[in-house]
């Protein structure tokens, strides 16, 4: 039975970098792994997804949907617009930290993640949520471009990502993200606070 991820979020923030680590900690363990991303306007702050599908049935790497049993979000409306394809009782892990939509600024509108977020405390659907504070952990980290392993440490150690363990990711790491950057990925990895 293969688990299904989606990882969501906007351009810049590391979606398709943690994609690919959960991929390669995979393959290292002898899974098979499908993967797919959508990155539409991704440099200018667009949404970015990837569909990520672990195990021998996994045909296709795309996830349809009610078919996803974790989905990571990276920002809390990309979160909610991403919620059809989290299956009944599914888990979600995601920021608190909005990012206001490129379209949203421009017609002056107003935008809270908080809103998105009390939207998936009261969702039905999910089975299991966790809220991250990413603020808090990007300060304590020092570097906000680490929060995407801060959201796949929680998820790791919310024990969602199946037999994928922190020290499988952190040898992933090591061998796809540039060395001046691990020992600062790794800390961010293990912050989680969940």
């Amino acid at each position: 039975m293969s688990t299904n991820i989606v990882l969501c979020g906007v351009g810049g923030q590391g979606t398709v970098l943690a994609s690919k680590l959960v991929a390669a900690a995979a393959m290292n363990k002898g899974f098979e792994v499908k993967s797919a991303e959508t990155i539409g306007m991704a440099q200018k702050g667009g949404s970015v997804m990837s569909h990520l599908r672990i195990g021998d049935d996994a045909l296709t790497p795309m996830i349809g949907s009610g078919e996803a049993d974790l989905i990571i979000g990276f920002e809390p409306s990309e979160t909610v617009r991403m919620l059809p394809y989290l299956k009944k009782g599914g888990a979600v892990i995601t920021s608190d930290r909005a990012v206001m939509p490129v379209t949203a600024a421009l017609k002056g509108s107003s935008y809270k993640g908080s809103d998105m977020t009390d939207y998936l405390k009261n969702s039905n659907l999910i089975g299991r949520l966790v809220i991250v504070d990413t603020e808090e952990a990007v300060k304590a980290v020092g570097s906000p471009k680490a929060m995407n392993m801060v959201l796949l440490g929680a998820a790791s150690r919310a024990g969602l990502l199946g037999q994928i363990t922190h020290e499988d990711i952190i040898e992933a790491m090591k061998r796809k993200v540039k060395p001046q950057f691990v020992q600062m990925n790794t800390e961010a990895l293990e912050y989680a606070k969940i």
